[in-house]
């Protein structure tokens, strides 16, 4: 149950239209920005709340079951406060939103009335629409160990424990051409075999797109170049001269493990484990016998 302020109750029982609601997002990284749908600035704990972002939220709905609550938030992007860079560069993925309800003529007047994460966003021009996830959402999340062939867990976490700072598997280096829109030449990295990076991770070091991260889709030596090929565009253009560092990549296979990282001890899969191939398996006229009457499978 909500605790309300009387003098809020007060306003509210008698109809009074001093209220604008207001939204403050704490990123990953720390970095705190507050709007409102009011038509000026609004101070909540410290946290100016911007107005003239066209910041509104739809009408919330819930649900009984785990299923995400029906609940967005709209706005356009502002040059000094949001940008579609950051946006898109991930580092709004997950942050924490909360949501005032504030009578704007006394601000210290407000209730909290939702808290969440911000899950998927739609871009639309200069306009963007974001999903804002409940706390039940995290119990609707997959946990627990998963039974498959590969592995399942990240390349360098805990449970890995592959040390991935290491130069076997962690290299810096530099754009050299522009090869496509996400394909790049690079320098420094001829000393490694070909698709040693694939599946790896890439941090720009410099350049317009400085701090963001990006997944490698293949890593390959053509006549003598080294190649990366990027799983998606970067924000800003990449420039000749950008340097980066990148990690090695893991496809999650027993062979891998064993063979690239000597890691073989802590893998976390279960390459024996019978596929679904097994499972619609029959004996076949003439296959071998097994030595106690039963037919080999093939």
């Amino acid at each position: 149950m909500r605790n309300i302020p009387s003098a809020l109750q007060t306003k509210l029982d008698s109809g009074a239209t001093t209220l604008a609601r207001c939204w403050i997002v704490t990123r990953r990284d720390g970095v705190v920005l507050g709007f409102t749908d009011h038509d000026r600035d609004l101070a909540i704990g410290g946290v100016t709340c911007r107005a003239g972002t066209g910041f509104t939220g739809s009408e919330a709905t819930s649900r009984f079951d785990l299923a995400v609550d029906g609940l967005e938030i709209s706005g356009a992007f502002s040059d000094d406060v949001l940008t579609e860079a950051d946006l898109a560069a991930g580092r709004y993925d997950a942050a924490e939103v909360t949501t005032w309800l504030v009578d704007w003529s006394d601000v210290s007047l407000k209730i909290l009335i939702a808290r969440g994460t911000m899950g998927e966003v739609r871009r639309e021009g200069a306009a963007f629409t974001a999903e804002l996830r409940g706390l039940a959402d995290a119990l609707a999340q997959d946990s627990g160990r998963l039974f498959t062939a590969r592995c399942g867990v990240d390349l360098g976490d805990a449970r890995c424990r592959v040390d991935l700072t290491s130069s076997t598997f962690c290299h810096s280096g530099a754009v050299t051409a522009i090869e496509g829109t996400s394909i790049v030449a690079v320098s420094n990295l001829g000393g490694f075999a070909d698709g040693w990076f694939s599946g790896g991770r890439v941090v720009w070091a410099s350049g317009a797109n400085a701090g963001v991260a990006i997944e490698v889709k293949q890593h390959r030596v053509v006549a003598g170049e080294v190649q990366l090929s990027l799983w998606q565009a970067m924000t800003e253009p990449i420039g000749v001269g950008d340097g980066f560092t990148i990690t090695a990549g893991c496809d999650k296979r027993f062979a891998t493990c064993r063979d690239r990282f000597a890691n073989t001890g802590n893998f976390r899969g279960f390459p024996q484990i019978p596929g679904n191939d097994f499972v619609v398996s029959y004996p076949l006229p003439g296959s071998p016998d097994n030595g106690n009457g039963t037919k080999a499978l093939f």
